[in-house]
């Protein structure tokens, strides 16, 4: 299996003098940003480069990454449109009941009927869209049916059981939900 890697900012920008570049924080995590001694770098193209981090901190919402071997204007210019990754298995810990968009995709989202211990297929996580930072619940889950793309919200109270392993979600959808999004 190839290395699969996680994005945790972009780079925008040289900054200051002396080789530093400003990025664009994705995660929700961005105190760990202070703390890397390496990353790679990809440009979308090849595959991603390793880099020592000389210094890393937090100015407003973005992150300013001074990398080893960066210690001009010039050679931050040439460093700005990367996204800065770390291998996958490096990602950080979740709390419990939160979950990486990533680990969603793809997997089946099944409903659960009247009888608890009945579900029946409903279709497969597409996307997720996020609504509102660090609130999962606010998020809503892009499913593909068979009917057409339905939006489903990430409460507790209707995504009942999230089991990333397994590759299943089941929903206790409330009545007249998946009718309101099939004629959005």
């Amino acid at each position: 299996m190839p290395q699969q890697w996680v994005t945790l900012a972009r780079t925008i920008r040289a900054r200051g003098r002396i080789g530093e570049v400003t990025a664009e924080i994705h995660t929700d995590f961005p105190e760990r940003l202070t703390r890397l001694k390496e990353v790679y770098l990809w440009d979308g193209k090849s595959a991603p480069r390793r880099i020592a981090v000389r210094r890393c901190w937090l100015h407003q919402d973005r992150a300013i990454f001074h990398f080893v071997g960066c210690d001009s204007i010039s050679q931050a210019e040439t460093m700005a449109g990367f996204e800065v990754q770390v291998p996958f298995e490096e990602r950080a810990e979740l709390p419990s009941g939160r979950h990486y968009i990533s680990d969603l995709i793809g997997c089946s989202v099944v409903r659960r009927r009247a009888r608890a211990s009945e579900t029946v297929p409903l279709g497969i996580v597409k996307d997720v869209e996020t609504t509102g930072r660090g609130l999962p619940e606010a998020s809503l889950l892009v499913v593909q049916t068979s009917k057409g793309e339905v939006l489903i919200p990430m409460a507790e109270e209707i995504c009942v059981r999230i089991d990333t392993a397994a590759r299943v979600i089941e929903v206790a959808v409330p009545e007249g939900l998946l009718e309101i999004n099939e004629k959005s």
